[in-house]
């Protein structure tokens, strides 16, 4: 309790050096606690077009189809296995995929055909709410499909237009059929934008001649909460005849870009912290040199030399303290306000930038999260603790007569 006494007397004594080096801390943690939160919404928007808009949380297939995705590689009886998977906890939807060719006029393209339930997809995806242009897919309309925004303009396709598809059927004929072009998505993925061509399950059943079956089943967890990792073995053991695979299997490089963005942060405040470390030092030896003969005193006293090592660390420890509240005072709100006001960076990120084959969104929001909060904290403490190791030391290691006598 004298020690702290001791520290608070301190803490204002040399005031604008110490006001100074507060306000030198609060701002740099100001500035990487909205660094963190806007990392965290990108990263957040990342997943979301991955995740929400395309992949899944989970995808079930029959062995080998997704290094041969062959058009006769189905899942036999998927509407038990639905209900299976109901009853463990998981919301799922059933998904159909071909290959073909679409033209309109004088262009064509090779395109990814993919017969969705309309019903069930919405439940593990939210790519009825990602159009650009036009409406999603809707059962009455019998010839209305949804395309990627890149593939539309290879087309030259508007909402409304007619496009030819050309495959080959599961019987073997030859599957041609007119289509009305009902909508365009917004980017999504790589292979979305450049191919995806999305139709009714009935429609898709039609052209391909795929009575029955489907190619892939998409999984969510109804519980968000449940570890991605256990939910996945506990898919596996209840599905053990299929191939089950989570996002972060299905897209290696973008799962190691999320594993790699706790390093970069770390990193980042490394750099951050190591200016505030080194004024931190500055001050702290600048006030130890200052108060040599008063710590001189103090040890002929008898105060220990650990008493004084003390005395600076929480001296130091209070100025640290104010900088985090001050922090949290400019930062947090700073970060929420961006959290419903994205900031548009429209200007510098066009509209098919793709990072690891997932589409990047121009607009970005904060996120803020436990980790985007108390990791700068933390970092602060640390850096503004290994700063003050040296001149406490000094301090405790003072001979008093030396010191009392040093000008």
């Amino acid at each position: 309790m004298q020690i702290f006494c001791f520290a608070l007397r301190n803490f204002n004594r040399a005031r604008t050096r110490t006001w100074i080096t507060v306000g030198a801390m609060a701002f740099a943690c100001a500035i990487m606690i909205f660094y963190a939160s806007l990392l965290e919404g990108w990263l957040a928007g990342m997943e979301k077009n991955a995740v929400g808009m395309d992949l899944g949380e989970f995808q079930v297939h029959v062995h080998g189809f997704r290094v041969d995705p062959d058009l006769y590689k189905v899942i036999v009886g998927q509407e038990a296995l639905l209900a299976r998977l109901q009853e463990k906890g998981f919301v799922a939807a059933p998904r159909l995929y071909a290959t073909g060719l679409a033209a309109a006029g004088n262009a064509s393209s090779g395109v990814e055909l993919r017969g969705v339930d309309l019903a069930r997809e919405q439940l593990v995806t939210a790519l009825n709410q990602h159009v650009w242009q036009g409406q999603w897919l809707d059962g009455q309309d019998r010839t209305g499909v949804v395309v990627g925004r890149k593939l539309s303009r290879i087309l030259g396709l508007r909402v409304g237009d007619e496009v030819v598809v050309v495959a080959q059927a599961a019987d073997g004929s030859t599957a041609n059929e007119l289509f009305r072009l009902r909508g365009i998505l917004q980017s999504v993925s790589q292979g979305v934008d450049r191919s995806g061509f999305f139709m009714t399950e009935a429609a898709f059943r039609r052209l391909m001649m795929v009575p029955q079956g489907a190619h892939a089943i998409v999984v969510k967890r109804q519980q968000s909460t449940e570890n991605l990792n256990t939910a996945t073995n506990r898919l596996a053991q209840l599905l053990p005849e299929y191939e089950v695979r989570n996002w972060r299997q299905l897209q290696p490089v973008l799962a190691r870009l999320f594993n790699m963005s706790d390093v970069s942060l770390v990193i980042m405040l490394l750099i951050t912290y190591a200016a505030v470390g080194i004024l931190t030092l500055n001050a702290l030896l600048m006030s130890v040199f200052e108060r040599i003969p008063e710590f001189g005193v103090m040890k002929a006293l008898g105060f220990s030399p650990w008493g004084l090592f003390a005395m600076i660390v929480v001296e130091s420890m209070l100025q640290v303290t104010v900088a985090v509240f001050l922090a949290l005072a400019a930062g947090l709100p700073l970060s929420l306000y961006f959290s419903r006001h994205p900031i548009d960076f429209s200007g510098f990120v066009q509209s098919s930038s793709t990072i690891a084959g997932i589409a990047v969104d121009a607009r970005w929001y904060c996120v803020v999260t436990v980790n985007s909060v108390v990791l700068p904290i933390l970092f602060l403490y640390l850096v503004a603790g290994l700063a003050i190791l040296y001149p406490a030391l000094k301090a405790a290691m003072l001979k008093p007569l030396a010191a009392i006598s040093h000008r």
